[in-house]
């Protein structure tokens, strides 16, 4: 069985491609392989984490909407990948991008979706709303992505309770912890499973 060729999008940090780095390493992800991380950011932190794993990196500066996406489109096509993980991407994709891998590409999103998503919504702003809505339970959501802000179905969810005192910071720190990088490895094991055996 081929392994599924997988393309990792960052803008920032990267917490979320090294849980799949280690996710990979560990073999809890072992359909799939990481071949590209790809930056809309030069000097994301992200690249530096996929350089010390030997994922090969591109930085695609954003310019028009479709020149950004076809220089994307190019290189995916170039390494023959075949699923898109969007890991902290802060770059909404076009339904002329979407609608060209259905069901190829997914996203982390911290909040239990249809709570606190779509536009606007990413970041510490996800967990100020929660915070200020008060509700009790939060969490993340991997899901399918097409042309709505988190619109796609959703592949896994996973929740995480609100704590006394808690910040955004805080909650989002651990929301990261205990949801974000446990779900997105086994999600992106599941759909490369999937992809793999349909080769």
């Amino acid at each position: 069985m081929r392994k599924t060729k997988i393309a990792v999008l960052v803008s920032g940090g990267g917490t979320n491609l090294q849980a799949l780095i280690d996710a990979q390493n560990s073999g809890i992800i072992k359909s799939g392989n990481i071949e590209l991380v790809i930056s809309n950011k030069e000097g994301a932190y992200a690249l530096t984490r996929a350089a010390n794993a030997n994922i090969k990196t591109e930085v695609i500066k954003k310019t028009t909407q479709e020149e950004f996406e076809a220089k994307i489109i190019a290189l995916l096509e170039e390494n023959e990948i075949q699923l898109i993980v969007l890991a902290g991407f802060m770059c909404i994709l076009s339904e002329n991008f979407t609608s060209k891998y259905p069901k190829r590409i997914i996203n982390v999103h911290p909040s239990l979706i249809p709570s606190f998503c779509g536009a606007g919504f990413y970041g510490l702003k996800v967990h100020e709303a929660a915070l200020g809505y008060g509700v009790k339970v939060t969490g993340a959501t991997v899901h399918f992505v097409n042309e709505i802000p988190d619109g796609g179905e959703i592949i896994m969810q996973k929740a995480v309770y609100i704590e006394e005192g808690d910040t955004p910071e805080i909650l989002q720190k651990r929301v990261m912890e205990q949801a974000e990088w446990k779900i997105l490895p086994e999600a992106v094991e599941r759909v490369s499973k999937k992809i793999s055996e349909e080769q």
